[in-house]
């Protein structure tokens, strides 16, 4: 049962009163998605967030990720940021092919005269994305921003995973 179908339930059972109580008692006993945060105890921000069975699949949320300064260029900061993304993805059970949404952030590159370096991105991307390992392709937006809050960062990447139930 999807969430949906339980906020239908539960509309039901405020618009009937105590009357559709017994009507709707089935959806209501339905176990309710379970929600789990990992990430470190002493920071404000979970890393991944996964909401557990919900409708039948797993969905995970993955916090932006930033490419670290020391890395370098665009391309590869955006191949650090994807590699620590995945595996806290992994950590929670989700790989590179269950990703279904991504947003990816970029700074203006001196290097590039202030202009956001979205070959460089693409770069570090097309590594990860529509390979012959793993084919499965995001759904994605990239933008450019005024600043990240990582200093000497170029690109932060967030992402959100789906993964069936076996």
């Amino acid at each position: 049962m999807g969430s949906r179908s339980f906020c239908v339930g539960l509309a039901s059972v405020v618009a009937l009163g105590s009357a559709g109580m017994a009507a709707a008692l089935p959806l209501a006993a339905s176990a309710a998605p379970q929600v789990v945060r990992s990430g470190p105890a002493d920071f404000p921000i979970s890393g991944v967030v996964v909401v557990k069975d919900a409708g039948g699949v797993d969905i995970a949320y993955a916090s932006g990720v930033p490419g670290p300064a020391a890395a370098g260029d665009t391309k590869a900061q955006t191949v650090a940021a994807l590699s620590r993304l995945i595996d806290g993805l992994k950590a929670q059970g989700f790989g590179a092919g269950d990703i279904v949404m991504m947003r990816v952030y970029l700074v203006g590159d001196p290097a590039q005269g202030g202009k956001m370096d979205f070959a460089g991105m693409m770069a570090g991307y097309k590594q990860f994305f529509g390979t012959p390992d793993q084919p499965n392709k995001p759904s994605r937006t990239t933008v450019q921003v005024a600043a990240l809050a990582s200093p000497g960062s170029l690109v932060e990447i967030e992402a959100q995973a789906v993964k069936p139930h076996s």
